[in-house]
């Protein structure tokens, strides 16, 4: 699975998923670190990555745009430190893995995930 965390995440969690054998990017490593949200999407789309936010503006454009990916993983804790947001991350990522594969929103909190198959309508 391939990984490109976005700039509001610590790229300290590239290390943290390397070691669950994911390909992780942080956004500075590649690219603009003030490039707009739909730059993003597009090279994740193109690089066949999977976006992990802690920003709304990726599912919104998603569902404008009506878009079948990438796949978003959205994180909406408090706490988005590595150490306290990876016992998160993690489990919901393994769970979800074949069908971040195929295309999906992934809303994650503390306690709960929800998912939605893309493209939104």
């Amino acid at each position: 699975m391939n990984l490109l965390l976005d700039m509001n995440l610590s790229p300290d969690l590239c290390a943290l998923f390397a070691a669950e054998g994911w390909n992780t990017l942080h956004w500075s490593q590649v690219g603009d670190p003030r490039a707009p949200d739909s730059l993003i999407l597009a090279w994740a789309q193109s690089h066949d990555h999977i976006v992990v936010t802690h920003d709304l503006d990726f599912g919104a454009i998603l569902a404008a745009t009506q878009a079948a990916g990438p796949s978003v993983v959205q994180v909406r804790t408090q706490d988005i430190v590595p150490f306290k947001l990876a016992p998160i991350l993690i489990p919901v990522l393994r769970r979800y893995e074949s069908q971040l594969a195929a295309g999906v929103l992934i809303v994650i909190d503390e306690v709960r995930s929800r998912i939605r198959i893309l493209p939104i309508r």
